[in-house]
């Protein structure tokens, strides 16, 4: 007797029949009907439109570019002089200007963030360190006009009337050195323009060193801790080494904001298209010149050098990011 004359003919497969539990293969769905199409489309249109806005600056700035290339040539990149009444245009004296004060503001910034951000994720009690983190991401939110002012109205009269003063005092008889604290104190100058950057850049990376310090593995820490390593030495030896791909990333987001930053530069710098060997007399930056002359720039070689500075600032920025790049990525492969 088969299965069936004895009525035990076996029951319809369950799982096949219920429409619901069919396996769904998204590559059998016709061409169009998906959401993945359209999706690859609108995302492939974003990055295109990152790369077009890019490049339509760039042509702008070149273009604009082009009379003030054409009165003074290669003269441009070398010359001092900015005269907007004989139409002299040089560009030394406000890059010089922006690189020095960048300089000055990482100098301070970098050591003091990473400080404070081994402080915070080390040492820190527990109960303080949401409070300080909290107060250091808010100095991230001051926008860039208040630092000018308080830069201008407090920090430059109590630079002039103590810190410059001593600083001439005891480092400007110096050899060499001496050079870079030598003139009046005015207060206003390349280096409390950079003093005032430094205090800028320093929360955006204290907050970057804290995050990636953070990310360190516990057991690589503890394992230190355990055979007798110090706070120090596990600072030096452990913590930086692991997260140093991050922590150089944090430092050229800083270096980027103190290259661009033109509010409070332009408050605290003195705006004054010389160089000199010392940081304590009025300069200007790229970003400062742009504020302060391009609305009363009259003259297409006038607005033309003051375009021919953006470019500048394009191009110095583009390059800080490749080499930060491509930093990291060496420093990735050497990780490895």
């Amino acid at each position: 007797m088969s299965v069936e004359e004895a009525g035990l003919a076996p029951e319809p497969d369950i799982v096949s029949a219920h429409p619901v539990a069919r396996p769904l293969h998204l590559s059998a769905l016709p061409a169009g009907l998906g959401w993945d199409g359209p999706f690859r489309r609108l995302t492939g249109v974003a990055a295109l439109m990152v790369v077009a806005a890019l490049a339509a600056m760039l042509v702008v700035l070149v273009i604009g570019a082009l009379p003030v290339a054409d009165r003074m040539g290669a003269g441009f990149l070398v010359t001092q002089a900015w005269n907007p009444v004989t139409d002299v245009y040089g560009a030394v004296a406000p890059v010089a200007g922006t690189l020095i004060t960048a300089a000055i503001a990482m100098v301070l910034a970098v050591p003091a963030a990473l400080g404070i951000a081994i402080f915070l994720n080390e040492l820190c009690p527990h109960r303080l360190r949401a409070p300080l983190a909290v107060a250091v991401e808010l100095l991230a939110a001051i926008p860039s006009i208040i630092y000018g002012m308080w830069g201008l109205f407090v920090l430059a009269p109590v630079l002039a009337s103590t810190v410059y003063p001593a600083l001439i005092g005891t480092l400007g008889p110096l050899p060499l050195l001496g050079a870079l604290f030598q003139g009046p104190p005015f207060g206003i100058g390349v280096l409390t323009a950079g003093l005032i950057l430094g205090v800028m850049v320093l929360p955006f990376i204290t907050s970057v060193a804290r995050q990636v310090l953070a990310e360190v593995p516990p057991v690589l820490r503890e394992a230190a801790y355990g055979v007798g390593a110090t706070t120090w030495e596990v600072s030096r030896r452990v913590l930086i080494p692991h997260a140093r791909r991050g922590l150089i990333g944090g430092v050229m987001l800083g270096l980027g904001r103190a290259l661009g930053e033109t509010m409070a530069v332009t408050f605290v710098i003195g705006n004054a298209h010389r160089i000199h060997a010392s940081l304590l007399q009025p300069g200007t930056t790229i970003s400062a010149t742009l504020a302060n002359e391009f609305t009363e720039a009259s003259g297409d070689v006038y607005v033309s050098a003051l375009t021919a500075l953006g470019l500048i600032l394009f191009v110095v920025t583009f390059v800080v990011l490749l080499g930060a790049r491509t930093l990291l990525n060496r420093t990735g492969r050497a990780g490895r």
